[in-house]
C-alpha cells in the first residue's frame, strides 16, 4: 500500500465550462478549494476544463489555447497544491513545440512539484470529436505515480474505452485510475441512442475496475456547449467513482455542476485482487498478438 492510511478522499469535479478561459481557471481553482475544505486528498479536474470544448469544428484559432507543461496553469495549480495540501490532477492543452501539440494531463504533488504528465495516446476523429486536427497521440507510455496521497494512474477522456490501456496502467501499479473526461451526445442523436450510449460509457469503465481490481473515477463536464455555433454538444455530466468490484459508488447529476467527494479505502484493492486473482491468471506468454492490428 503507498499511502501511510488505507482510506482517503477523491474530489471529483464536474464543471460547466465558458468562453472565456479565465473564467474557467477561476471556477477550477475555486472548485479545488473547495473539495480541499471538504477533505479531499486527491483532486482531478475534467478534460480540458480550461475552455470550452473547441475540437467540435477544426480551426487554427484554436490553438492559441495551447501552453506549454510546465507552464502558467501549472504554476499556479502547483502554488494552490501545495498551499492545499493535496494532489491535483489538470487537463491541459499542451503545447510541446511550434506544429506539436498534445492533449496532456499534469500531476501536482501535494507538496507542489510537477510529479509528471501523462499525454493522450488514443486520439478520436468523429463528427464533433475532431481531435486529430489537433493533437499528436501521446509518447510517454502509460504510467503511474507514486503521489503522497496514494499510486495514481491517469489517462484522458477517448483512452477509456481500451482495457489495454487500463490494464497497463494499473500493472505500472496504479491503485486509482483517473479519466478526465469532455464526452456529451450530439443533440439530434439523443432520442435515439443517448441511454446506450451513456450505458456503453459507464459498462466499459467499470469493467476497468473488475479486470485491474482498481478504483476508476471519472471526471466530466456538464452543460451545452456550440462555442462556433450550430448544435453543439450536450455533456452528460454523470462524473462517477468505481470501486475495484466495478460498483458505482458515486455519481453526480446530468444536469448541474457538482464535485463529488468520496472516501475509498485502498485495502479493498489487495483484498479484489486476492480474490478475484485476474492478475495471477494472466496467461502472459500467450498474449504477443495483442500488439498486431489484426491477427489474419
Amino acid at each position: 500500500m503507498s499511502a501511510e492510511k488505507s482510506t482517503l478522499k477523491l474530489g471529483i469535479v464536474q464543471m460547466r465550462c465558458v468562453a472565456e478561459p479565465g473564467g474557467n481557471l477561476a471556477s477550477a481553482v475555486a472548485k479545488v478549494r473547495d473539495a480541499a475544505a471538504r477533505g479531499a486528498d486527491i483532486v482531478c479536474l475534467p478534460e480540458l476544463f480550461h475552455s470550452q470544448y473547441f475540437c467540435q469544428v477544426e480551426d487554427h484559432k484554436y490553438f492559441a489555447l495551447a501552453e506549454e507543461i510546465p507552464g502558467p496553469t501549472t504554476q499556479k495549480f502547483g502554488a494552490l497544491a501545495q498551499e492545499l495540501g493535496v494532489v491535483i490532477v489538470a487537463s491541459l492543452f499542451e503545447k510541446r513545440a511550434p506544429g506539436l501539440y498534445h492533449n496532456t494531463a499534469a500531476i501536482l504533488d501535494a507538496d507542489g512539484k510537477l510529479l509528471g504528465k501523462y499525454r493522450k495516446m488514443h486520439i478520436p476523429d468523429d463528427p464533433l470529436f475532431y481531435e486529430k486536427f489537433y493533437f499528436t497521440p501521446g509518447d510517454l507510455g502509460f504510467r503511474a505515480w507514486a503521489t503522497a496521497k496514494g499510486k495514481i494512474g491517469v489517462c484522458v477522456c477517448w483512452d477509456q474505452w481500451y482495457p489495454e490501456a487500463a490494464r497497463l496502467t494499473a500493472l505500472a501499479g496504479a491503485e486509482i485510475l483517473f479519466y478526465p473526461t469532455a464526452i456529451g451526445w450530439h443533440p439530434g442523436e439523443k432520442a435515439e441512442f443517448g441511454e446506450r450510449q451513456h450505458d456503453s460509457w459507464e459498462t466499459i469503465q467499470r469493467s476497468h475496475a473488475i479486470a485491474n481490481g482498481c478504483y476508476v473515477a471519472v471526471p466530466n463536464r456538464v452543460g451545452h456547449e456550440a462555442p462556433d455555433g450550430g448544435a453543439g454538444i450536450e455533456f452528460w455530466g454523470q462524473s462517477f467513482v468505481v470501486d475495484p468490484s466495478g460498483k458505482i459508488v458515486a455519481r453526480a447529476p446530468s444536469d448541474a455542476e457538482e464535485t463529488l467527494i468520496v472516501e475509498i479505502d485502498l485495502a479493498r484493492i489487495g483484498e479484489q485482487r486476492t480474490h478475484w486473482p485476474f492478475l495471477r491468471d494472466r496467461r502472459i506468454d500467450a498474449y504477443a498478438d495483442i500488439s498486431r492490428r489484426l491477427i489474419d
